[in-house]
């Protein structure tokens, strides 16, 4: 008697919860379709974009960010290196050819994002 009760209970939970999940997916449908509509009709902003003080923020905060885990990165390269060279200095040489080509490729990760923080900077923003 047990089993059946459990067996009725665990159908009507699955039929809730397709009609939360049908109910969700509707109301999730209704606002995709309908916030483009509100965002279309909106008018221009009269006092200008703000493209352009957002995008110096933007820029510095993007080179803050990976200047600094660029730099931890880099420390744990060297770390990690300066340890296995001290594990077996035979291969200290490849090791420390392999630590230069990795940090090469960190920095590399910096200077995009100089690169990205220039475009910011210096590109005509739009209007």
């Amino acid at each position: 008697m047990a089993a059946s009760t459990n067996r009725r209970i665990t159908k009507h939970t699955t039929r809730t919860e397709e009609a939360v999940v049908r109910r969700s997916l509707t109301l999730a449908a209704l606002v995709v379709l309908g916030i483009p509509g509100l965002a279309l009709a909106a008018d221009a902003p009269a006092g200008g974009s703000l493209i352009g003080p957002y995008s110096v923020l933007v820029a510095g905060f993007a080179m803050a960010f990976a200047a600094g885990l660029c730099a931890l990165g880099q420390g744990r390269a060297v770390a990690s290196a300066v340890d296995a060279m001290a594990r077996q200095p035979g291969a200290a040489a490849r090791i420390q050819t392999a630590m230069i080509i990795g940090l090469a490729l960190i920095e590399s990760l910096a200077i995009y994002v100089l690169v990205v923080a220039m475009i910011l900077l210096f590109v005509q923003p739009i209007k």
